[in-house]
């Protein structure tokens, strides 16, 4: 048997739920405006597309759409 040199033995603790939850609406709502962000850049990026004249179905290819 290994010697704990008078340690306590660790017990991990279960985590906290209410922390956990707390976590995952955090990341949710950092997910969120990720997506609102990228939709906005996106919205602009093929609005300038086609100023310059690029077809809609090319600006599609380009974006992986």
């Amino acid at each position: 048997m290994p010697n704990n040199y008078g340690r306590p033995a660790y017990k991990p603790q279960p985590f906290p739920r209410s922390l956990a939850e707390a976590i995952a609406r955090k990341a949710d709502t950092m997910a969120r405006r990720f997506e609102d962000q990228a939709i906005e850049q996106m919205v602009r990026d093929a609005k300038v597309a086609l100023r310059r004249g690029t077809e809609p179905r090319e600006i599609a290819r380009q974006m992986g759409l």
